[in-house]
């Protein structure tokens, strides 16, 4: 990346009369405040530059602008740690970049704040009767994204004391708000339940009463200082202190930057648009997604950042099938009347999936998901039948050798030789290995099914639990 050099203009004061009587002066104090304004607009001319320079280099296709410095090291592994262009929000999308250090070792990201100097809080004696805004050369949209796009995010604090307690006696005298403004009162790791530090972590406090070195609340020099490292609440955004009324008390914070580092991992196929834009999606478009159990399409807004209204609209199911399966069988031969017995059958016209055994009649599932299938045939009454009155054959479908459907076909006693239709129809959820099959479960002395093709089996693979067939499948 390409910097422009930094100018410091020598700062001329001219001091002239206006009349008689006329005196003007200027402390060092005030020499030095004034040094600083001016240092700092000519920061923010030379970082108004070197975008806007950037910015014209990415349009004559020289460079990009990534969204993290991790994702600036990967694309340009010589790059050396420094100062780098960033956008968490998606390039020409949202708040403008921001200028972040890398380190290029770690692919860390480091935003800067006017903060990072050790800082007298002066004296005052009520709790929080000092507080200080931290103010971040990134907008909170900006540094919002930064921490959603990373595996963790992390911010020290360190607080050097001299008779001036944290809290002291119940009270709390010191606190930090977080990225909404909440106070929390824990100085290190990411539970806010308790109020500590890091020594309170560790168990080696100078007191093991106390949580905190500072809270001894004795008149010799301490400090404490850890990372706050739960990422949903920082950037830290005030710091307020107080307790600090003798003379001989004193406190100096210290907040480092806001860090983060790493990429949050996405194992296996997205499942939401949240998912698509960690991995890198930035196109605003439809997306297909898994489910609970499905593929499932998704309209990603990625102008918007995940936890805002509108970024993810659902859209429906996408009939996705690992591989298809179907099948179509017929019994050539005639005359089956066997009891509890799975019916063969002679010829098979489909059997996509393998699923299908025309010897046995039985087919095994080998997906997961809802299937349907019929079966369809001729009861067959001879004309000298004149064993009942009624003569029947009834055809179960089963699941695992229990009936889930049934077909039933029937005629009066007759002279004259008759046939009778059935069918049977279910959909039904079957698990791997699972086993359907079509057998007579009653039937009337002499009667039979028909044969000659007219005795069908079909079943196919309506919706497959994608999600379970990946698993198989890794």
């Amino acid at each position: 990346m390409a910097y422009l050099p930094v100018l410091f203009l020598p700062i001329c004061f001219l001091f002239l009369g206006a009349g008689p009587g006329f005196t003007a002066a200027i402390t060092l104090e005030e020499l030095h405040l004034l040094m600083n304004q001016n240092y700092k607009i000519l920061e923010e001319k030379v970082a108004k530059l070197e975008l806007a320079l950037h910015v014209a280099n990415q349009s004559a296709g020289k460079n990009s602008i990534f969204r993290t410095c991790r994702e600036t090291r990967v694309a340009d592994p010589s790059l050396s740690s420094g100062m780098y262009w960033i956008d968490p929000d998606g390039q020409g999308i949202g708040d403008d970049p921001i200028y972040v250090f890398c380190n290029m070792a770690t692919g860390s990201t480091a935003v800067p704040h006017d903060s990072e100097s050790p800082t007298d809080v002066g004296h005052c004696s009520e709790p929080g009767c000092y507080s200080r805004a931290v103010n971040y050369v990134a907008s909170n949209r900006q540094m919002q994204a930064l921490a959603e796009l990373s595996a963790q995010c992390y911010q020290s604090i360190k607080y050097d004391c001299y008779y001036a307690p944290l809290e002291l006696n119940g009270i709390s005298y010191a606190w930090w708000n977080d990225k909404n403004g909440v106070p929390q009162y824990y100085w290190a790791g990411s539970s806010n339940s308790v109020h500590t530090c890091q020594c309170g972590i560790d168990g080696n406090c100078v007191d093991a009463s106390v949580k905190c070195n500072c809270d001894v609340a004795a008149p010799v020099q301490l400090f404490d200082d850890g990372f706050v490292t739960n990422k949903d609440v920082l950037p830290i955004t005030r710091l307020n202190f107080g307790r600090t009324q003798l003379e001989t008390s004193s406190g100096f914070h210290t907040l480092g930057p806001f860090e983060c580092s790493g990429q949050v991992v996405v194992d296996g196929m997205p499942s939401s648009c949240e998912e698509l834009w960690k991995t890198g999606h930035t196109l605003s478009g439809l997306y297909s997604v898994m489910g609970v159990s499905m593929v499932e399409s998704v309209y990603c807004d990625f102008s918007k950042l995940p936890y805002e209204s509108g970024f993810q609209k659902w859209i429906g199911f996408v009939d996705v099938k690992s591989s298809p399966v179907y099948f179509h069988v017929r019994n050539s031969a005639n005359g089956f009347n066997q009891l509890f017995t799975p019916i063969p059958f002679g010829t098979e016209k489909l059997n996509v999936g393998g699923g299908m055994n025309i010897t046995t009649g039985i087919f095994t599932a080998p997906r997961m998901g809802k299937y349907f299938f019929a079966g369809s045939g001729l009861g067959d009454f001879q004309s000298n039948l004149t064993y009942s009155s009624r003569l029947y054959v009834d055809v179960q479908l089963c699941k695992n050798g229990e009936r889930i459907g049934v077909g039933v076909s029937d005629e009066l006693s007759s002279s004259v030789w008759q046939t009778e239709t059935f069918t049977v129809q279910v959909t039904v959820p079957l698990q791997v290995g699972d086993q359907i099959w079509l057998e007579i479960s009653k039937i009337t002395q002499g009667v039979s099914l028909y044969g000659n093709g007219f005795l069908q089996f079909t079943g196919f693979l309506l919706e497959e639990v994608i999600s379970d067939s990946l698993k198989v499948r890794n």
